[in-house]
């Protein structure tokens, strides 16, 4: 049964994450994904990590589902030739630093008027205006500026370790290119959408991470965040992690850990009472908490339906309970890498099922089977390989 986006064709020239990702979500249900890499050394992903045969699983992980063709956009044959795959394209994404696809001639207005109906998308890092504009950039960079790192950490800023702004502006643009074709479909055609990960990555963290920069007003109420719960909590084989929220819940999890007499102290009377004595409150529960093992915990105040999990390891992912329950992991023979396990696509379509449509390829597997589809002949893909315009 057909992916959702069964029939649409995206061109991508990004490496990295964010780009890689976005386009990875949309070939898993359907789309045809030509990824375009440079001659030589590819996306450099597919050198940076643990890796077997060759492939690294970061590059695996963000490129599965892909064909993947060699162009050097540097020859004249091979900027022609990705001119040609745009007029057949449906999405044309490129992360390149401002200005430089431009000179490449291969910008928006260069290929939307070749192709009215391109759903054009530039991505990049600050956006195309101001002092940054330009910059090179990583993903924790790009947590520095959006205030991520002192969310983690109140007084000496701490960096998330994992790439969460490359991966949320990659969320984003997937869901800004379905809306585009949906909104291409309904009349509109094609446009340019512009995405930085400056914007994603901020809008992303506002709701609870900017609380309260987002109050302007002196008389705000202005209470810790709720993420200042999120501590583990000590069992006596492990941790565990606990989120009470509402009173129920609060009063739940104390009769649980038999701190009933918490209910009376006035410090941890009232939801805002909690917060403002959270240290105090956390000591005490840690303490009640760490006379349990972790699954008789979590067994207890589930009966209670106080929110509440197991803190694994991420060896201990794959053999948790309702991971294996929800199916969520799969293995499969990779021809480079082996025996491999990933998640499968997270939404579920009853209709238009999305599935891994096949393994992240080997660099430019895919070139002689695309240009053939162009209509090129094998002495014409040969004689584009001995110029260099193809690999």
């Amino acid at each position: 049964m057909p992916g959702a986006l069964d029939g649409i064709r995206v061109l991508e020239l990004t490496s990295m994450i964010t780009g890689p990702l976005a386009t990875m979500i949309l070939a898993d249900q359907g789309a045809d994904v030509i990824k375009v890499e440079p001659p030589g050394a590819g996306d450099v992903m597919r050198y940076l990590g643990s890796q077997r045969g060759g492939m690294t699983a970061l590059f695996a992980s963000c490129n599965r589902s892909k064909r993947s063709i060699v162009i050097d956009l540097k020859n004249p044959d091979g900027k022609e030739l990705i001119r040609e795959l745009a007029k057949t394209a449906d999405v044309f994404l490129q992360n390149y630093r401002v200005g430089v696809i431009d000179r490449l001639g291969l910008g928006a207005e260069t290929l939307c008027a070749e192709n009215p109906e391109l759903i054009y998308v530039s991505l990049n890092a600050f956006g195309e205006q101001g002092p940054f504009a330009s910059r090179p950039a990583y993903d924790h960079i790009l947590q520095g500026m959006t205030g991520a790192a002192y969310v983690q950490a109140k007084e000496t800023p701490e960096f998330m370790k994992q790439t969460w702004c490359d991966k949320s502006t990659a969320v984003t643009a997937a869901q800004a290119i379905t809306a585009a074709l949906l909104a291409r479909e309904r009349g509109a055609g094609g446009q340019h959408l512009h995405l930085s990960m400056l914007d994603a990555g901020l809008s992303f963290l506002w709701p609870d991470g900017h609380a309260d920069t987002m109050l302007l007003e002196e008389d705000a109420v202005r209470l810790p965040p709720i993420a200042d719960t999120y501590m583990p909590s000590p069992t006596a084989d492990g941790y565990a992690t606990i989120a009470a929220i509402t009173e129920q819940q609060w009063t739940n999890l104390l009769i649980a850990v038999g701190k009933e007499e918490m209910l009376a102290d006035p410090r941890f009377a009232t939801t805002e009472a909690r917060l403002e004595n959270l240290n105090a409150f956390r000591d005490e529960i840690s303490l009640s908490g760490a006379q349990y093992a972790t699954q008789e915990l979590i067994d207890r105040l589930g009966a209670v339906e106080v929110p509440c999990g197991p803190i694994l390891r991420p060896a201990e992912v794959p053999d948790e309970a309702q991971v294996i329950a929800n199916e969520t992991l799969v293995t499969s023979e990779h021809p480079m890498m082996g025996r491999i396990r990933e998640p499968r696509p997270p939404a579920r379509f009853d209709a238009t099922p999305a599935e891994i449509q096949r393994p992240a390829p080997s660099l430019g597997e895919h070139t002689g089977e695309v240009l053939e589809s162009l209509g090129r002949s094998e002495a014409q893909i040969a004689a584009l390989r001995d110029s260099g315009a193809v690999a």
